[in-house]
């Protein structure tokens, strides 16, 4: 099946249709307009983007309308393909929420960020980031000396998004239980870095932005970027504002999947609009965290190997001469 029938499926139809169809049903209470969960039994899926992308809060599961069916029905992307075509026209049931969307005023909104803690040597989010996310101190420690990460409750941290003038305007919320965006913020951009460099590097979540930052060993001339996931005209327009910079150029260094490569796609787009150069920076995991994650773990084992080969064995001792 050509590129632009596929794209046509996934416009055609919803997550929230195939999970529908699959028995899954909506978990009002726990549930916003831009993050919808379905439950099945144990199971859990949340749905974000309108019904385009979807993840599952007890693994790194995550994707689009494709990878959903792959999921639930143990199928690969051709099987999957066809299983979408025959759910076009597939009408799921409206969700009629009993409450209007919260107004969040943006003063309200830099109060909350200004109300939590900077992240601190042992802390919630420190050992989320440094334990479990595998982002190193030194990393971790420049992103907190540019005031863009904090304490998030049950320790999980928010990471800053911020407008051209450097207004903190939403956060992203990580930890290991959730993930999420802050109530009435603004989706625009994570910016982690050198604020004034011409090399942006546009990942999908800020963990992400500060994991390629150590792969990268936070270059001088990089600004990590992270949209949160999300296409916003703040985002698409902060970013034609730093790529107006002379001599700019774009990473495109979103997740290696499907949604990735379409994400690139689109940003090198963008790139092309204002007549900038882009380049796909394809992690050679399924994104930058894992990528570090991985590295860490094969430090870990060569310190261990070399560790037991400096050491011998007790018996080796014990039958040395003298």
């Amino acid at each position: 099946m050509k590129r632009e029938e596929i794209e046509k499926l996934r416009e055609a139809v919803s997550c929230v249709a195939v999970l529908e169809e699959a028995g899954f049903a909506v978990d009002m209470k726990e549930s916003t307009r831009r993050a919808v969960k379905f439950r099945r039994g144990a199971e859990i899926i949340i749905v974000t983007h309108n019904g385009r992308g979807w993840f599952d809060p007890l693994s790194d599961d995550k994707g689009d309308v494709f990878a959903l069916v792959c999921l639930l029905e143990r199928l690969c992307f051709s099987e999957a393909v066809g299983r979408i075509g025959d759910l076009i026209g597939y009408d799921a049931a409206p969700i009629l929420w009993k409450k209007p969307p919260s107004k969040v005023e943006p003063a309200d909104i830099l109060a909350r960020w200004q109300g939590r803690r900077l992240p601190a040597t042992g802390s919630g989010a420190w050992r989320y980031l440094c334990w479990s996310r595998a982002i190193p101190i030194s990393i971790l420690g420049s992103a907190i000396a540019q005031g863009i990460v904090r304490e998030g409750p049950f320790g999980s941290m928010w990471a800053a998004h911020t407008d051209s003038a450097g207004r903190v305007v939403g956060w992203e919320e990580r930890g290991p239980d959730w993930r999420g965006f802050s109530t009435g913020g603004s989706k625009v951009l994570f910016r982690f870095g050198a604020l004034d460099a011409v090399r942006l590097c546009v990942t999908e979540a800020a963990i992400d932005a500060m994991s390629l930052a150590a792969v990268e060993d936070l270059r001088d001339d990089s600004l990590y970027l992270s949209t949160g996931g999300g296409w916003s005209p703040k985002t698409e327009a902060a970013l034609v504002v730093l790529l107006a910079r002379p001599g700019a150029e774009l990473v495109c260094a979103t997740d290696a999947n499907d949604q990735g490569d379409a994400f690139a796609r689109r940003l090198q787009a963008l790139a092309a609009e204002v007549n900038r150069p882009a380049l796909r920076l394809r992690p050679p995991a399924d994104d930058w965290n894992e990528v570090l994650q991985v590295r860490k773990k094969g430090e870990m084992k060569t310190g261990e190997e070399g560790r037991r080969a400096a050491s011998p064995s007790t018996a080796s001792r014990e039958a040395a001469p003298g």
